[in-house]
């Protein structure tokens, strides 16, 4: 191959794979997306009650970032949960310009019923690799990922 068909290539598998991996995660996503819906929340919703059963009370502020949706969001998603009864708000101790979000003995109670089964659904859904193959993608996505975010 010379350079201008190693460089066609080259192009041609990026795109490949970029269409393969956004492909992939779609048909993960709708699968998850199902899931979870089978709870009576919606992805946004089950992603903030999630985090902070996994992490405990959370400032209102940062869950965001960490459950990658907009900051705008947020005080949307945590007042439908505070009217659902599965958050509340508390204020900070240590700072009063502080709000964090903090599970209500119903949030813990349904978070401890559905977490288990979403884990369980996760693993099914991606069943289609064994484990080593699991431990790969994940490297190989990393740093992937990695890169793209440092250009």
């Amino acid at each position: 191959m010379n350079g201008k068909d190693s460089e066609f290539h080259e192009e041609e598998l990026s795109l490949k794979l970029f269409v393969v991996l956004t492909r992939a995660l779609q048909s993960i996503k709708t699968r998850v997306e199902e899931d979870i819906r089978k709870s009576g929340l919606n992805l946004t919703e089950f992603a903030v009650l999630e985090l902070v059963y996994s992490k405990g009370d959370q400032p209102i502020q940062k869950i965001g970032e960490k459950v990658l949706i907009a900051s705008s969001s947020i005080t949307y998603v945590v007042d439908k949960l505070e009217k659902k009864q599965l958050l509340k708000r508390v204020p900070c101790p240590k700072d009063r310009r502080v709000t964090h979000a903090s599970l209500t003995a119903e949030g813990s109670e349904l978070m401890d019923r559905l977490f288990p089964v979403h884990r369980t659904a996760i693993k099914e859904i991606v069943n289609g690799l064994n484990n080593e193959e699991k431990e790969h993608m994940i490297e190989q996505l990393k740093k992937l990922g990695m890169y793209a975010r440092d250009l």
